[in-house]
């Protein structure tokens, strides 16, 4: 969900383009659902990262995402991620032309939930193409909303799981989002 310019691109237009945010990558460690904005703080051996990039190539705009383990990780935390990765996969199997966008919540849904596993409702995939974050919106949990996919439609399947609540804070920088309880958190895309 966040830009890579290309060289020779002013950094200016850089933020215009992406929702004024004022760095190349987002950096989501532990708590931190999505939207870490990178700064100078060292990464802990236990540490899950969610490193999250969006390149624009001649006005194509393609986005993807990675949580890696720094160090000694608890089972518990890559129990997470490799579920989170499961659902991921359990997205993807359902898409094809004519298939109802539902189909990957309640598919997503699904697998978490076996787990003990909570869906975050509040950010979506999206489509990708020269529009950023465009349509179709494709939700992680169980829903009602319409359409259906359609032969050569490119979109995202970003779900994040955590370990506890669903709720979030989002720091005073209108981007980082934390769970509201201090719970891991882990996204692929």
């Amino acid at each position: 969900m966040l830009p890579v310019t290309p060289p020779l691109i002013d950094p200016g237009r850089r933020s215009q383009r992406h929702g004024g945010f004022h760095k190349s990558v987002c950096t989501s460690v532990n708590e931190c659902m999505c939207h870490g904005i990178p700064d100078s703080r060292q990464l802990q051996s236990g540490d899950i990262i969610n490193i999250d990039v969006t390149v624009c190539l001649d006005s194509y705009h393609g986005d993807t995402s990675r949580t890696f383990f720094c160090g000694e990780v608890s089972e518990g935390f890559k129990q997470l991620v490799k579920v989170t990765e499961e659902c991921l996969e359990k997205g993807i199997v359902v898409c094809k032309d004519g298939a109802s966008f539902k189909k990957i919540g309640k598919r997503i849904s699904d697998h978490a939930e076996k787990y003990g596993y909570n869906v975050v409702e509040r950010f979506v995939g999206h489509g990708v193409g020269p529009v950023f974050h465009s349509e179709p919106l494709i939700y992680h949990y169980r829903n009602d909303e319409p359409g259906q996919m359609v032969e050569g439609q490119t979109f995202t399947i970003e779900p994040i799981l955590t370990i506890g609540t669903t709720e979030c804070v989002t720091w005073p920088d209108n981007w980082t989002t934390l769970t509201a309880d201090g719970g891991v958190a882990a996204m692929i895309c």
